[in-house]
This record gives structure tokens, C-alpha cells and sequence, in this order.
């Protein structure tokens, strides 16, 4: 979230800002939260004054009554005074619900560094690694191989919960947690704290790391509830410090999630659709970070290279993308994709996005840090995948897993 005191003074940052990303539709919304900000600031005002009137008036009373005066023009004043104010205080908080509403739906700023474009096809390649392999035969799609193989069964999976679920079997189980485990080790070698968090969480806790109204639609939210199941690690990890403040001392607080999401998105047609890459369920390996201000572009280097690192080790070909200004989603600053090569595919798939959220998601969470009875600041939040596979591209925020992704 924006910090309101940039929207009141210098509006035209963020109006600069909304058109690298081509977003008219947020410009819109800018000029509302402006406005809203401007009645809101001002109703507060007008309810302070009568508020401080009300006091006024009843030491005229009194004074009235002790100079033997007639106060039938005071209390008739006193008496309007309660209406007038409770009208004031529910047009305040509808104001304020307004304001807070906007400044939730607003993206990101970017970073200078950060490419304009439209669309995916305009991200800029960074870097690149290992020489993509090529072979003289036909490669048969991967689920076919794992069905013919019994390592998965994707018609019993949709039997009993639909397309998009699978049961994975024998050796591909192994495999699976082999990879999770493996990813796992390497962050707590790094110094990362490994987190096995809750699956589901509550409204108020997700609208702090995510725009609903750009991801609800692929979430799957409880019947009767207030609560949604987990899209992704990050997101309880990015609101385990909610509403709190986080010792100086600790940060910064580096954490490595592992977990099974759940999304109600469902692969399309085209290449291998019957398989592994886009899935309801999925497991993965996150990397989240909390840290000073001036420490998080280091940070958001040293997460994109844990990235790098299981490619290189797996010898799996990949190269960096520095993702665009019209695909790179509302809550980060920046976001590097990394692409693994896909033989079946000849193209790189998306397997891992990094991102620095700068102090947009802490700002939504109510999270400051500081010490003791010193300075507050709000701490800057990054992510970025840790374990995954080549799979389709997914809605901005940050992306996938351990042996598949959904």
C-alpha cells in the first residue's frame, strides 16, 4: 500500500508511474483517493469543531445559569450538537474505509530499473545459462510417460476431485520430496528458517499481501467462512508479522517456506496440458525476507541467485527475464522471472519469480520495526520461489514449487 502522505503531495509520482504500467483504470482510481482523502481530512475537521463547540456550549450554560441569563438559544444548540456529530463520525468512517479501500487497489511504485512494456513479450533477458538440449525424435508429452510408467493416475484424480488434481505414485512421490527437500536444505545452509505454515487464511491477513480483486478469482475461498486456502507460501509467511512490530535486532528476519497451494486455475490447451505444469494443488519451496529499507535491493540480487542456484545444480538450462512495466502485477517493485528451458516445448517456461515488494505489503500488514521505544520504519518484504518446474505463466505476485506448479 501507498503511503497516503505521497497521494496528498506529490500525486504526480504515482500518476507518472501508472502510465509505464498503461493502467488508466488506476489513474481513475488515483484522482478518487485524492478526492476522498480531501473530503475525508475535511469532514475530520468539521466534526473536531463542533466537537470542541459541544464543550464550548456547556461552559456557556453554565455561565448563562450562574449570570441568571436566559440558555434557551444555547441548549437548543447543545441539543442539534449529538445528531450533527454522529452524522459526521459515520461520514468519516465511510470516508476513511474509502481512502483505505483505494490506497489497497493502487500498485506498487517501480523501480527505475524496471522496463516499460505492455505485456510479456516485452521483458528484457538479463542472463542466461547452460545450452538448451535438442534430440532428433519425437518426446512424448511427460504425462503420457508417467502414466505409461504408473507413477500417476490423472483419471482417478479427476474421478474423485475433478481436471487439475492427480494421484502421484511410487518413485514420483520420492522424487517430488526429493526435490522439496533438497531445495529446503540448501536455504537453511543459507541461514533461512525453514516455515511449515498454516494453509488457510483470513481476509483482513491475505488483502495485506495480495490485490483481491486481482487474485480471489483464483482462490479458493471456505463456504461459510473467513478464510481462503493458501495460493502460494508467501502469503502466510509475507502476514506472520501482522499488526505487530518487528525488533531492529532481528532483521533481517529471512524465512523458507515449504507447503502445499491450492488455485483454481486450470492448465489451457496446447503442449503437455494433460500433466504436471499446471495443477489446482501443488507443492513448493518459498523464499521470504523482512529487512531494512536500505538493505532489500541486496537482498532481492541474493534471492534471485538461490534461484539460480538448484537450475545449475539440476544442470537444467534457464535464463533471467527483468519482467516489464505492463507484467509485472500490483504488489512489486521489481520482479525478475527465471525460465527454464523446455526440450518438448523449444521455448523457456516461467518457473520462478523473485520479487522486491519495497514497503508496499508491510504498509497493508501494519508491520514497522525499530527498537524499543525508538523510531518506527516500515521493513521492505521480498520473495521469491525456491524449488519448481517449467510451467505456464500465473497471475502477478510470486510463483511456484517443488517437482510441479499448478
Amino acid at each position: 500500500m501507498l503511503d497516503v502522505r505521497l497521494v496528498r503531495e506529490n500525486p504526480e509520482v504515482i500518476r507518472k508511474d501508472l502510465a509505464k504500467r498503461h493502467a488508466p483504470d488506476k489513474a481513475k482510481l488515483l484522482d478518487s483517493v485524492i478526492q476522498w482523502d480531501k473530503e475525508w481530512r475535511k469532514a475530520l475537521a468539521e466534526g473536531d469543531a463542533l466537537k470542541r463547540r459541544r464543550n464550548e456550549i456547556t461552559k456557556e450554560i453554565a455561565a448563562a445559569k450562574k449570570a441568571d441569563e436566559n440558555a434557551d438559544k444555547l441548549r437548543k444548540e447543545a441539543a442539534a450538537l449529538p445528531k450533527k456529530i454522529a452524522a459526521l463520525d459515520l461520514r468519516i468512517e465511510e470516508l476513511a474505509g474509502q481512502v483505505r479501500d483505494g490506497l489497497l487497489r493502487l500498485p506498487n511504485l517501480l523501480h527505475e530499473s524496471v522496463p516499460i512494456g505492455k505485456d510479456d513479450s516485452e521483458n528484457v533477458e538479463v542472463s542466461r545459462w547452460g545450452t538448451p538440449r535438442t534430440v532428433d525424435f519425437e518426446l512424448r508429452p511427460h504425462g503420457e510417460l508417467l502414466e505409461a510408467l504408473r507413477l500417476a493416475d490423472f483419471e482417478r484424480a479427476r474421478k474423485i476431485a475433478g481436471a487439475g488434481f492427480v494421484y502421484l505414485l511410487g518413485d514420483l512421490v520420492r522424487l517430488d520430496q526429493a526435490l522439496l527437500s533438497f531445495a529446503l536444505d540448501y536455504m537453511v545452509k543459507q541461514g533461512f528458517t525453514a516455515v511449515f505454515p498454516p494453509f488457510l487464511m483470513r481476509r483482513a491477513a491475505y488483502e495485506g499481501v495480495v490485490d483481491l480483486t486481482d487474485f480471489e478469482n483464483v482462490m479458493y475461498k471456505i463456504d461459510g467462512e473467513d478464510l481462503y486456502l493458501i495460493a502460494t507460501s508467501e502469503h502466510p509467511m509475507g502476514a506472520m508479522f501482522m499488526d505487530e512490530v518487528i525488533d531492529l535486532g532481528r532483521l533481517p528476519v529471512t524465512l523458507t517456506g515449504l507447503a502445499t497451494q491450492f488455485r483454481r486455475e486450470i492448465g489451457a490447451h496446447g503442449v503437455d496440458t494433460k500433466g504436471l505444469f499446471r495443477m489446482h494443488q501443488f507443492n513448493k519451496v518459498e523464499q521470504f525476507v523482512f529487512c531494512r529499507p536500505e538493505d532489500s535491493w541486496t537482498w532481492h540480487e541474493k534471492l534471485r541467485a538461490n534461484g539460480e542456484a538448484i537450475y545449475r545444480a539440476l544442470e537444467i538450462p534457464y535464463r533471467v527475464v527483468n519482467v516489464c512495466t505492463g507484467d509485472i502485477g500490483t504488489v512489486a517493485a521489481k520482479k525478475y522471472d527465471i525460465e527454464a528451458w523446455s526440450p518438448r516445448q523449444q521455448a523457456y517456461r516461467e518457473v520462478i519469480s523473485c520479487s522486491n515488494c519495497t514497503d508496499y505489503q508491510a504498509r497493508r500488514l501494519n508491520i514497522r520495526a525499530g527498537k524499543v521505544g525508538g523510531e518506527k520504519f516500515v521493513p521492505h518484504t521480498l520473495n521469491a520461489t525456491r524449488a519448481s518446474a517449467p510451467m505456464r505463466r500465473v497471475p502477478p505476485s510470486t510463483t511456484v514449487h517443488g517437482l510441479v506448479r499448478t
